[in-house]
């Protein structure tokens, strides 16, 4: 009896708090800020949706306080947790926005890029469930669907069109190829999605680049290699019309947040661009101009 006392006392000390007790909590911590009545109430509200919707507590309390810490306007904070609710209720994992939103926090960005991130990430994840959706209508078999999501979310990210991702889903499951061989294809893809925004294309130009690749072809591999060389003479063709530079990347707005609200990104091996009209100059400095001693005069003509 006293055995199945001790077990009951424990099991009770070990439950988790209920939503009630967890709102209790949160208006504490909101109370504490400098958030109007009328602000509070909306903040706790959407809180409250996140809570019953299976968002953990702590991870809805973490945002609360980086919010407060942060100064963060109330409108900002439902904005973000409205992008977060939307995906849990669409049954896509939300540990990633959520994990960029504390990013964004601990690298003090500006309010808008993070809302700006986790926007284009939530619909990332959704393009890449449709992708996979899709392809199961089709009657294909997914092997390794979580991983599969996550190679197709993450290859969104890095700009490559989703019809191009549909396709190689589909035609790498047809042929029988393995996760790691489809991975291995769509790290290319993004590898050459990347080339080429940095050359100058636009989102459309791109889609319509790889679209074609994927027409003239049935192999994966002769496509990436005619994209590759597609590419190849776009940037050519850039770098002679803009005089030799190419657009930097900017990755913001598509999952990379920079490390400051003043900073911009820069991308592993990047060399900073030059300033317009700024001459290169060489490594020894500029040489000055050499003129005549004045005490030179020139020798008479030859009869």
């Amino acid at each position: 009896m006293l055995f199945s006392l001790s077990i009951s006392i424990f099991t009770s000390a070990a439950e988790e708090p209920t939503i009630d007790e967890q709102l209790e909590q949160l208006t504490k911590i909101i109370d504490s800020s400098s958030y109007s009545a009328f602000q509070s109430r909306m903040i706790l509200n959407t809180a409250q949706d996140l809570l019953e919707s299976g968002i953990p507590f702590e991870d809805t309390k973490k945002i609360i306080e980086n919010s407060i810490d942060n100064s963060l306007d109330a409108y900002s904070v439902k904005k973000v947790f409205d992008v977060i609710l939307d995906t849990q209720q669409e049954g896509l994992p939300t540990e990633q926005l959520i994990n960029k939103v504390n990013e964004g926090f601990a690298k003090n960005v500006n309010k808008s890029v993070i809302i700006s991130v986790i926007s284009t990430k939530a619909e990332n994840l959704k393009k890449a469930n449709e992708i996979l959706n899709e392809a199961r209508q089709e009657g294909l078999e997914i092997n390794g669907g979580e991983e599969m999501f996550n190679i197709l979310a993450d290859s969104l990210e890095n700009d490559v069109p989703d019809e191009s991702l549909s396709w190689l889903l589909k035609t790498g499951t047809t042929e029988g190829k393995s996760i790691l061989e489809i991975s291995e294809i769509s790290e290319e893809l993004s590898y050459l999605s990347l080339m080429a925004y940095d050359s100058g294309l636009s989102q459309e130009e791109i889609s319509l680049l790889f679209k074609k690749a994927i027409e003239n072809s049935t192999n994966i591999d002769e496509i990436c290699e005619n994209i590759k060389i597609s590419l190849e003479t776009q940037i050519s063709t850039a770098k002679i019309e803009t005089g030799g530079t190419v657009k930097p990347s900017a990755t913001s707005d598509s999952g990379t947040l920079p490390t400051s609200s003043t900073e911009s990104p820069t991308e592993v091996g990047e060399t900073p661009a030059q300033e317009a009209g700024e001459a290169p100059t060489e490594t020894g400095g500029t040489p000055e101009p050499s003129t005549p001693p004045a005490d030179v005069t020139p020798s008479p003509p030859e009869n």
